[in-house]
């Protein structure tokens, strides 16, 4: 690796070091805290409720965030090489489609493919992990190969991805999934899997030498290419990685509700995108950390839950986090200024 390159993907060292003694995501969870904070408050003088202490609001939240969080983690990767995925939440509602139809009992009377009823579970979650990971890969092929700004290519995912869930049934949803299947989006199963994801590329951008690429592209990829990474192959990793993990989030997402809807996962990009920034990823590449996006999706699922516990309307919910993520961009934006100026 050239010395730029080892710059970016290195810890800070010396002074820096003494300087900055909390993790950067720190600051984030104190955020997260004063959220909280404020909704209890506004809680006791408006309703006379705790809304920390009611253990089946929390659950439900938590419940909630999982399959954004999910999404989320694979978006974080994409935003540090200093692409965009705006495709996600179109691929959840496609995978969820053609999963469950792959994970339908016998007793239903309108089934997909008669002839492949009471399939072992495994099986609907390997196809639907299966048209995750490719359209995954035809995003990061694209970007990659035909060199078109990823905005460009994840957008005509997200428009064709919405059709094909469309398509695939005529806009019918899919129900009658075995118990099996559903059992998937039972209980905790979701946060399990969300924080078995997250740990998982926690470790990988951290301590190997997949998080090395993937830093480095994102804070100088002509450094990258000169210390003889192979950017092209390495984004479609991250992409393909993306479109799988969003794939799995269509799994859940259908596990969860015992049913597949062409419409599913809409807007969940946009979420999975806001809870990358506020948890402190840069959206100029280079910088970010799956703890900090961990924290971002908790902090939107605590405004929704706050916005909901309040009593305040939904489209008061969109105002704010519009604000919130403009906020976020602003404090980045400041932050890189800050950095290339040390």
């Amino acid at each position: 690796m050239s010395n730029d390159v080892a710059k970016a993907v290195a810890p800070p060292s010396g002074a820096r070091q003494r300087k900055r003694r909390m993790p950067p995501e720190a600051s984030i969870f104190l955020v997260l805290i004063g959220i909280a904070l404020f909704y209890e408050v506004l809680g006791w003088i408006f309703i006379g409720q705790s809304f920390l202490l009611n253990e089946q609001r929390l659950t439900i939240m938590i419940l909630q965030v999982s399959v954004i969080g999910i999404i989320a983690v694979g978006v974080t990767q994409v935003i540090i090489t200093g692409g965009i995925d705006l495709s996600s939440g179109s691929v959840v509602g496609m995978t969820a489609m053609i999963a469950a139809s792959f994970a339908q009992a016998s007793t239903w009377p309108r089934v997909v493919y008669p002839a492949l009823t009471d399939l072992p579970f495994i099986i609907p979650i390997l196809v639907g992990l299966v048209i995750g990971l490719l359209a995954g890969v035809l995003n990061g092929w694209l970007i990659a190969r035909t060199k078109i700004p990823p905005f460009i290519a994840t957008l005509g995912m997200y428009v064709s991805a919405r059709g094909v869930a469309k398509w695939y049934t005529k806009g019918q949803p899919i129900s009658g999934l075995t118990h099996d299947f559903n059992f998937i989006g039972s209980s905790i199963w979701p946060v399990a899997v969300f924080l078995v994801v997250a740990i998982i590329f926690h470790i990988a951008l951290r301590y190997t030498r997949y998080g090395k690429f993937t830093y480095a592209i994102g804070a100088n990829a002509q450094a990258a290419r000169v210390s003889g990474i192979d950017i092209e192959k390495h984004l479609i990793k991250v992409y393909a990685i993306a479109g799988l993990l969003s794939g799995l989030a269509g799994i859940v997402t259908a596990a969860r509700a015992q049913t597949a809807q062409a419409g599913m996962g809409v807007g969940y990009e946009l979420d999975a995108i806001a809870a990358a920034v506020i948890g402190g990823t840069s959206l100029a590449g280079g910088a970010g950390r799956i703890t900090g996006t961990v924290i971002g999706t908790i902090i939107l699922g605590v405004m929704t839950s706050g916005f909901t516990f309040l009593r305040i309307d939904a489209y008061y919910q969109e105002i704010v986090k519009g604000v919130i993520i403009v906020a976020a961009v602003i404090v980045d934006v400041h932050r890189q200024k800050k950095r290339k100026k040390a």
